[in-house]
């Protein structure tokens, strides 16, 4: 076995992510019903399902942002109930949005310097100019290169084309050196003509952290994605390897009429 492969079996073995038996309930309506989800260190895996599947309930419940009406999500082996938000990206669990969520006026050097610097807890030196700490420039620079932004450095974010804004959203999340990445429909709005620069900068995050993407975009899921959940009225249907769940005449079935399955 070379050394590449004993790398891969090795991250392989190590969950960062795991949910059991998680559900959520509004009243009467269960939302997320006995989900069972696993990630192990450098996953690419999907979450895929039709319009008002639960999706977004999951990761939220995941995050924080909604608390489980039963059921675990363990980060690193830690039951991370009860923890707020803010904590859990601190411990590593990170998300993109639907809908960007930027400072307008910041320019994204200006933005991933303060993602780096509340990273590093230097945030509360907020009287010095942001290339102050050279080691923070440094690697905002670094980020706002290897996520095609070099030629919008210093523009403010609300004038940047609209996928030039979702890599963005990535390039702060990963600022945060995360050990697990939730991407929420990332490609959600943008132009034919920038998704190029998503799906490549998807297929170049960093190897040893977990992804999950959630995604419509059926070309975007089968060039990422290793592993796929497939989620229905909020429980999951099936798992499995890509090839396998295209062709899954179950998965066919649920998505007649609804997005599809084409993807080339």
């Amino acid at each position: 076995m070379d050394l590449v492969a004993a790398k891969a079996l090795a991250m392989s073995d190590e969950i960062v992510l795991r949910t059991q038996g998680l559900c959520k309930r509004f009243g009467g309506i269960t939302a997320t019903d006995q989900v069972s989800l696993t990630l192990p260190r450098g996953a690419r895996h999907a979450l895929i399902g039709p319009n008002g599947a639960g999706k977004t309930t999951l990761i939220n419940l995941l995050t924080g942002v909604l608390a489980p009406s039963a059921g675990r999500v363990e980060l690193m082996g830690r039951d991370i109930a009860g923890l707020a938000p803010h904590r859990r990206a601190a411990l590593g669990l990170v998300r993109t949005f639907q809908i960007s969520q930027l400072f307008a006026t910041l320019t994204p050097l200006q933005s991933l310097a303060l993602a780096v610097a509340g990273r590093r807890s230097a945030a509360w030196r907020w009287w010095q100019p942001l290339g102050a700490d050279a080691a923070i420039a440094a690697e905002a620079e670094a980020l706002v290169e290897q996520f095609r932004l070099q030629e919008h450095a210093l523009r403010p974010t609300g004038e940047l084309p609209y996928g030039k804004r979702r890599l963005l959203e990535m390039a702060l999340a990963l600022a945060l050196r995360p050990r697990v990445l939730l991407l929420d429909e990332p490609a959600a709005g943008v132009p034919a003509a920038e998704r190029a620069d998503i799906l490549a900068t998807v297929a170049a995050l960093p190897a040893e952290v977990a992804v999950l993407l959630i995604e419509h975009d059926m070309d975007l899921v089968f060039a990422f994605a290793r592993r796929i959940t497939v989620l229905v009225d909020g429980a999951v249907l099936t798992e499995g390897e890509p090839e396998a769940i295209a062709a899954d005449a179950r998965v066919q079935a649920v998505y007649l009429g609804d997005v599809g399955l084409a993807h080339g």
